[in-house]
């Protein structure tokens, strides 16, 4: 498992907030985390490279503000050079990866389900189709 080393936080959630880079057990109480850090961007984007199947749930940071979306770039572009399966899960992993100029082509696949991806990955039954199942 990866976890973020390095964070970039703001004393605000603004475009025009100053951005920070900290250590994530420097993070002051005053500032929020806004997007990983450029060191931990890249250690999961050369994780991800490596992998056969990716499943991407979730942007890495708040891709609408350019100060806080360079994160969620890199590793949505580290995602367009996996040789095997990817997926974008979730409304807005989709709408981060279309925001950032990616073009849908260069995934494997993308889904706006992702909450619901998730429950039916861990083998939960889910609603809709329990509904559809007639058999």
């Amino acid at each position: 498992m990866l976890l973020p080393t390095d964070i970039i936080v703001a004393p605000s959630f603004s475009p025009d907030a100053v951005p920070t880079l900290v250590s994530v057990d420097q993070i002051p109480v005053d500032q929020m985390g806004l997007d990983i850090g450029p060191n931990s961007a890249e250690k999961f984007a050369s994780e991800i490279v490596k992998c056969k199947t990716v499943f991407w749930n979730g942007p890495m940071g708040v891709f609408e503000f350019p100060n806080f979306a360079s994160g969620t770039k890199t590793v949505g572009q580290a995602l367009t050079q996996v040789k095997g399966i990817s997926v974008v899960g979730g409304g807005d992993s989709a709408a981060a990866v279309r925001a950032l100029g990616f073009q849908d082509s260069q995934f494997g696949y993308i889904s706006t389900g992702g909450g619901a991806s998730l429950e039916y990955l861990e083998g939960k039954k889910l609603p809709g189709l329990i509904a559809l199942d007639l058999g």
